[in-house]
């Protein structure tokens, strides 16, 4: 089955995006579980983020009730409020984080492998950009075999280029596509440190690859990114 645009209509009129973000890191899980050796295990990492927006409707009907508003003569008495009470002030809002990792059991629940699902917010300012391309690089350096998978079509940024850039490597060959998927590591051979990557450009209407998804430098196991989806599809009844 296809890649769907979960971010344009008609899919995006009935489905929301983040129906799909929040299913498919359990799903990727679940399947990675089912045939990791036993001394490895997944989980998932769900961060909603600071950007909390609440909806509110506010419509003017024929008549307005209440005690807020008086009326003298026919005219509205002006309605001002005190002086707020500061509540909250911090950082910039943080963007939410979808993400699976792989841990090693044999050496204090170490990390060794992130997927890392691409969201909106991951790509919409610099500052989100910059801080979601560092991650992925203290990653590699740590050894971690770091999965981008980036199906946010609404944005054009591409943020393994970014990282790419950062690393002081050449644009890698999806550079120019705003959907795609990579699995990347980090490596130590003779005293050099090198980035070794595994890129598929995405198209809507195409099946997703499947990936490696390394533990060690000689073992890796499939990352599946089309049956995992499919799955999740399926289990969100998303035709």
């Amino acid at each position: 089955m296809p890649l769907r645009d979960h971010f344009h209509g008609p899919l995006a009129d009935r489905r929301s995006w983040e129906e799909l973000h929040g299913a498919w890191p359990g799903v990727i899980a679940f399947r990675l579980n089912a045939i990791l050796p036993p001394d490895y295990y997944s989980g998932v990492k769900v961060r909603l983020g600071t950007a909390v927006e609440i909806d509110i409707g506010t419509f003017e009907g024929e008549e307005a009730t209440g005690t807020d508003r008086e009326t003298d003569g026919g005219a509205a008495t002006l309605w001002k409020p005190a002086s707020p009470t500061l509540l909250l002030e911090t950082e910039t809002p943080t963007p939410p984080e979808y993400e699976v990792r792989v841990y090693d059991l044999r050496h204090a629940r170490q990390l060794v492998a992130a997927v890392e699902l691409v969201s909106p917010g991951n790509k919409d300012r610099p500052e989100s950009r910059d801080a979601f391309v560092l991650k992925c690089q203290a990653l590699l350096q740590q050894k971690v075999c770091v999965t981008i998978v980036d199906v946010v079509t609404e944005r054009s940024a591409n943020l393994y280029a970014e990282l790419a850039d950062r690393l002081g490597a050449a644009p890698p060959a999806t550079a120019g596509s705003p959907i795609y998927a990579v699995a990347c590591r980090g490596r130590s051979i003779r005293g050099r440190w090198r980035v070794e990557s595994w890129e598929h450009e995405l198209f809507v209407g195409s099946p997703l690859p499947t990936l490696p998804l390394w533990l060690t430098e000689e073992l890796c196991v499939p990352l599946e990114l089309e049956a995992t989806y499919e799955d999740t599809c399926r289990g969100l009844r998303i035709a």
